[in-house]
């Protein structure tokens, strides 16, 4: 018989549903996202580092659990939360169900809730923390309103370099790995680009030792303002000439380096479906996103960089296009694992900023 749990909000809020997944307590920022497919990119996505995923679609886990489709090894959210998981998936290339992927993961899940309410609820008051439990008298509500993601980026990126090798190559990528997606990997080796990715606490000498045709910073968890010894390397990376892109986690820290600012936003961009905004030709793409923060335009100095990107729904800052070096960065995931293809044609960007490089 499934067991009763609570999710139990900062604010005091309490729903009442069903576990699924592994046993045990989760203290969390609770987020949601409005994706109606990934399930699996999102679960083992490590921008969701220290968060409770809420899936605002109703019915999750209906084509199983594929491992060929994960963006980790390892599941990274601290709990799930969902309107109703499907407890028979249907998919030739399904290997099991959701439920035993996030117990295998010791990763506790809960169902049954009204996750819609849920979602308005973050909507109206904005993110916030909250536990999944058993027994909401036992909650210390000033323990769970302190709770803050500490060294999110060390955590999840990894630990010593590595080379993800590519017979013919024709670039090679120097990446640093903030907490990154694999089909980024996969996109810059389908681009011909051999890639070493870095630790996130390397050296600039480093970097520039390996003589790359170009860096790319990756996604990740957490507050970008929380990372001054990565900003203090990316500040020096743009005094190098080496074309640099930067995605999501990647774009805030540049931005910083740049010296522009970031904002916690209310509720975040979560999902596959934003639309966003080019300022140059005013064309508006469907993007895959996953960030609570974000540029503050109006702090760009315009003799350094341009605002590219734009959201449609809010105006907050989705890309910046760097003026006396060439880099450029977006908010939003041109490899979209899970989502629209709109904007993968900015790798193709990237390879000509090298190209550029190589023929100068």
């Amino acid at each position: 018989m499934d067991k009763t749990a609570y999710l139990v909000l900062a604010d005091g809020t309490i729903y009442k549903g069903k576990r699924f997944g592994a046993d045990g307590c989760a203290t969390a920022e609770v987020v949601f996202t409005t994706a109606t497919t990934g399930y699996l990119e999102t679960l083992t996505d490590r921008s969701y580092h220290g968060q409770m995923i809420v899936q605002a679609f109703p019915l999750i886990g209906n084509y199983g659990v594929i491992p060929e489709d994960l963006e980790s090894d390892h599941i990274e959210c601290a709990a799930y939360i969902v309107r109703e998981w499907s407890r028979h998936p249907s998919n030739f290339r399904s290997r099991g169900d959701i439920d035993a992927f996030l117990r295998k993961a010791g990763i506790p899940g809960l169902c049954g809730i009204d996750t819609r309410a849920l979602v308005r609820r973050l909507r109206e008051s904005g993110v916030m923390n909250g536990i999944l439990c058993d027994d909401p008298a036992d909650v210390d509500f000033a323990a769970l309103r302190g709770y803050k993601i500490e060294n999110a980026v060390s955590r999840m990126s990894c630990k010593e370099a590595y080379v993800e090798k590519l017979e013919g190559a024709k670039y090679h990528v120097a990446l640093i790995d903030y907490g990154i997606k694999e089909n980024i990997l996969r996109m810059l080796k389908k681009c011909g680009c051999e890639v070493t990715v870095l630790p996130y606490n390397t050296e600039i000498r480093e970097i520039t030792a390996l003589h790359p045709d170009s860096v790319m910073l990756s996604n990740g968890p957490g507050d970008p303002t929380e990372n001054p010894e990565i900003i203090a390397v990316l500040r020096e990376l743009l005094n190098t000439g080496i074309p640099t892109f930067g995605i999501c986690l990647g774009h805030q820290l540049l931005a910083l380096a740049a010296g522009f600012k970031t904002v916690k936003l209310k509720y975040g961009h979560r999902g596959a479906n934003q639309p966003v905004r080019d300022t140059a030709s005013g064309r508006v793409y469907i993007t895959s996103q996953n960030h609570g923060y974000a540029v503050l335009s109006e702090t760009i100095d315009p003799e350094i960089a341009s605002v590219a990107f734009e959201n449609n729904n809010d105006r907050t800052n989705e890309g910046i296009t760097y003026v006396k070096t060439p880099a450029f960065t977006v908010q939003f995931h041109p490899e979209a694992s899970a989502g629209p293809q709109d904007t993968a044609f900015l790798f193709e960007r990237f390879l000509r900023m090298m190209d550029a490089r190589k023929e100068g």
